[in-house]
């Protein structure tokens, strides 16, 4: 299943509008690229809505907030709903502020999202109302573990259920679900968050994926996912054997997404169903 995901992308090259922040937008155009897909970065107001209505889906991230972008993510959701393109929201920092918090909160009284993607702690901040976290980061608290596992998975299932959502909760365990059932993913290297950006370039990938395989959007996420971990893998190895640093690792990083094809995403990913 997942390589016929990620073929589709490659095949198809999913236009995808992101809403995103300042900090990783150069990131986040240049991993759709990699992984097959096509960037437009537009946050005007003025023109969101026929920009959206051209591309294939949406990301919205709501990681550097300003009025003018928090206009254009609800002007820019409504029309795709309108136009029945998927969105994917990345509620980073909610719990952080009022404003991050609120800012999301409303985003999914009004939007109807395919996807939430965050840590955990963002989304128990969205499950709950209210959260707390460390800056962008989740709570150690928080963390998904062998522990808290099954409780979760049936957190993240009773939440897609809620919502109608796909959940992608991820970190060192990475737990995407819809209401029925759950993809538990353990690929990944803890390398990932030494760099600013793989959350917020893996929201814009999984826009990609969503785009290009619009009837699973579960299947389409959970491979976003796992190859966005596997990638990581690669990327250390590669990291290793140069004895670099944390900014190459962000291109190594970017440069396995692009030469990730179906045959060793499906040989690579470490996952169970629940």
């Amino acid at each position: 299943m997942f390589r016929n995901m990620i073929e589709n992308v490659k095949n198809t090259t999913p236009l995808v509008h992101c809403i995103t922040n300042y900090v990783t937008v150069n990131d986040c155009a240049n991993i759709l690229l990699a992984c097959g897909g096509s960037p437009i970065m537009a946050d005007e107001p003025a023109e969101v809505e026929e920009i959206t209505s051209i591309c294939g889906g949406l990301a919205i991230n709501i990681g550097t907030l300003n009025r003018q972008t928090i206009t254009s993510m609800f002007m820019a959701g409504k029309k795709s709903n309108e136009v029945g393109h998927p969105v994917i929201l990345d509620p980073v920092g909610a719990g952080a502020s009022a404003l991050r918090t609120n800012t999301a909160l409303d985003l999914m009284k009004e939007v109807k999202f395919t996807v939430l993607r965050g840590n955990i702690s963002e989304i128990k901040t969205l499950a709950y109302g209210s959260g707390t976290t460390k800056g962008v980061d989740a709570d150690e608290l928080d963390a998904v573990s062998e522990k808290n596992l099954e409780i979760s998975v049936e957190f993240a299932k009773n939440f897609s259920k809620e919502t109608g959502a796909v959940i992608a909760i991820t970190g060192a365990i990475d737990i995407v679900a819809d209401k029925e059932k759950a993809y538990v993913i353990r690929n990944g290297h803890p390398m990932m968050a030494k760099i600013t950006g793989s959350g917020c370039m893996l929201t814009a990938m999984i826009g990609a994926y969503l785009t290009a395989n619009p009837d699973h959007p579960l299947e389409a996420t959970a491979a976003a996912v796992t190859a966005m971990g596997l990638c990581g893998e690669k990327a250390y190895n590669k990291l290793q054997e140069a004895n670099s640093g944390n900014s190459s690792y962000r291109n190594y990083l970017i440069d396995e997404i692009f030469k990730l094809d179906g045959e060793e995403l499906n040989r690579g990913a470490r996952y169970d169903m629940w």
